[in-house]
């Protein structure tokens, strides 16, 4: 990055100084030096990059919560590189990637390998979630301290809930003396085993084994309840349900420490993208109905779903090739976030800055790391995005290794056009 850079007539939403205006942000050595709006700062220098974001979105650089990079153990899949290029494409400019690795990163080894990694060969900010359990077993808690001590900023056995609610309940109570979130798979394995997708008529006339609604709600329900006792900090990912939004709804008014994030495939598809059995949209928990859409929207509104994450799933073609039922869950999310949140905007569920406040500023608070600002002094991370601009989402578009996204070919809307991160201005070609 040249040592001074300028960003002028971009539109600038920052939810955390209450900006949303045509302004100019000034960029030396890195870190943010000068915030103006309208016309308070004019010109440049010619010792000075310009970048003219007339008619785009400036905005503070995107965080993702709840990301899975697959190293250490799954390099066929996706690489601390090639994950962290991807978010760079779809304007995240920090994530926390989930532990279900190989080994696991249940101790502060593996925990400490992923930050040295990241700083060597990653893109963008990496900040580590550690598992709560030995192995992921749901048994033992991991050694959450020293992992904490190593970097890791939250705790979670994403991919499998922790079914023991005791260990459950130790692990909050951990929470409050680090000060750190629990991050909750809510999935009752009981009544969801061998289940593929959701269920419904659709599995019915499939032939597919269905996951119902309840094997979230119940441990949802159950979470909130330990969290209420304990007066720990729990976070709910990927909310599916409308059952999962009135409890988690229900439990902000009684005062229970809870957050909650989605994910665009679930305010955006249905289970209907399963039909022909199409292993692109076999996702854990699974897509549901448009009752349960519109039960997210309305808790995205009303600030009952604090994040927008993309749960990054990224796997190799030929495993998505499998069978329904064999094919692994998951689906890519990286560069398709964005376009599909800005949907919210244009429909009237979120403004722009309740927008940028669930995709940055939130997870910033909640994973309590320095991001999601665009204050003076801080580093400069930015995304730039023109939210009118469309392109075709070809397996060329797509920069992490993991292709698996039912909207393949599909033509979406609002363009990542510029990251600015780790001290590097990324430039995306128009597709």
């Amino acid at each position: 990055m040249p040592e001074k850079v300028l960003i002028i007539k971009g539109h600038i939403v920052d939810p955390s100084q209450g900006i949303d205006g045509i302004g100019s942000i000034l960029i030396e050595k890195g870190m943010i030096k000068g915030l103006f709006l309208s016309n308070e700062f004019e010109g440049g220098s010619i010792h000075m990059r310009i970048i003219d974001a007339k008619g785009a979105l400036v905005l503070p650089g995107l965080v993702d919560m709840h990301a899975h990079l697959r190293e250490p153990g799954y390099e066929h899949k996706e690489t601390i590189q090639t994950g962290t290029f991807a978010a760079l494409r779809g304007g995240f400019t920090a994530l926390c990637p989930m532990p279900n690795t190989n080994p696991v990163n249940d101790n502060a080894t593996v925990t400490s390998f992923i930050i040295r990694k990241a700083f060597q060969e990653g893109y963008c900010k990496v900040y580590p979630i550690g598992a709560i359990t030995k192995g992921q077993k749901g048994t033992e808690l991991a050694e959450m301290a020293l992992m904490y001590e190593a970097g890791a900023v939250a705790f979670s056995d994403d991919g499998r809930p922790v079914m023991n609610s005791l260990v459950m309940r130790r692990a909050l109570e951990y929470s409050k003396v680090l000060d750190v979130p629990i991050i909750s798979h809510a999935e009752d394995l009981t009544l969801s085993e061998g289940g593929v997708m959701n269920e419904g008529i659709i599995s019915s006339s499939l032939g597919l084994r269905g996951i119902p609604r309840v094997a979230e709600d119940i441990m949802v329900a159950r979470d909130i309840a330990l969290a209420k006792i304990t007066g720990g900090r729990l976070h709910i990912a990927h909310v599916s349900t409308s059952g999962s939004v009135e409890l988690i709804r229900r439990a902000k008014q009684e005062g229970v420490k809870v957050t909650a994030e989605t994910c665009p495939h679930y305010f955006t598809l249905t289970e209907d993208a399963v039909l022909g059995y199409n292993t692109n949209a076999k996702v854990n928990p699974p897509l549901r109905t448009s009752e349960d859409i519109l039960a997210i929207k309305e808790g995205l509104r009303d600030g009952t779903i604090d994040v927008i994450a993309t749960d990054h799933a990224p796997h190799h073609r030929d495993e998505k090739m499998l069978d329904f039922d064999n094919a692994p869950f998951g689906i890519s999310g990286f560069e398709t976030a964005l376009s599909l949140s800005l949907e919210l905007v244009r429909e009237d569920v979120l403004t722009l800055n309740d927008l940028v406040t669930k995709l940055s500023l939130n997870p910033s608070n909640i994973m309590r790391i320095s991001s999601g600002t665009l204050k003076v002094d801080s580093d400069a991370d930015i995304t730039i995005v023109d939210p009118h601009r469309k392109y075709k989402l070809t397996e060329e578009y797509i920069y992490s290794k993991g292709k698996n996204t039912p909207l393949l070919n599909n033509e979406l809307t609002g363009k990542i056009l510029y990251t600015i991160t780790k001290g590097r201005i990324y430039c995306h070609e128009p597709a």
